[in-house]
């Protein structure tokens, strides 16, 4: 048997569930600058796809109660890069407009002595997510010592 040749795969988008779509899109917007690329017409199942450029990242389905679970399999949390250290401080400066939850008191590393870090916070509905740069972040602390910033919050 010939082995199977495993394409090149990329992350195309995420799909969240939501309580409220219309407060979701407000933040991801307002957060992230993603602009709304089509929304659902039907009051019942009700969904907006979000994104930038036109590409689509984001998909958010109103089809929830509740808060999101760190107790059940599923996503840990949704992580956004940056090029650089400034775009993430620039971030979370709009997102302290926004009274955003934070898990770390600013740009944290996201090992002990490692280049990469960002900052750790939740979405209305309590999704955590991150926005980080691949380097900048030598000097911050790490919050979990050795162990991975983003794997602990």
């Amino acid at each position: 048997m010939t082995p199977a040749v495993t394409p090149q795969l990329v992350t195309g988008h995420i799909g969240l569930n939501v309580s409220d779509l219309d407060r979701s899109v407000d933040f991801y917007r307002r957060a992230f600058g993603f602009e709304q690329l089509a929304a659902s017409a039907d009051d019942d199942k009700r969904w907006a796809f979000l994104g930038a450029n036109g590409k689509l990242m984001v998909t958010l389905w109103q089809q929830s109660d509740g808060t999101f679970s760190i107790d059940t399999p599923g996503l840990h949390h949704l992580s956004f890069q940056v090029d650089t250290i400034e775009q993430v401080r620039s971030i979370e400066a709009l997102l302290r407009e926004l009274s955003v939850t934070f898990a770390h008191d600013g740009v944290v590393a996201h090992g002990e002595g490692v280049a990469s870090g960002g900052i750790f916070f939740t979405d209305p509905d309590g999704i955590r997510l991150e926005v980080y740069a691949p380097n900048g972040a030598e000097s911050a602390p790490a919050p979990s010592g050795a162990a991975p910033t983003c794997g602990f919050f």
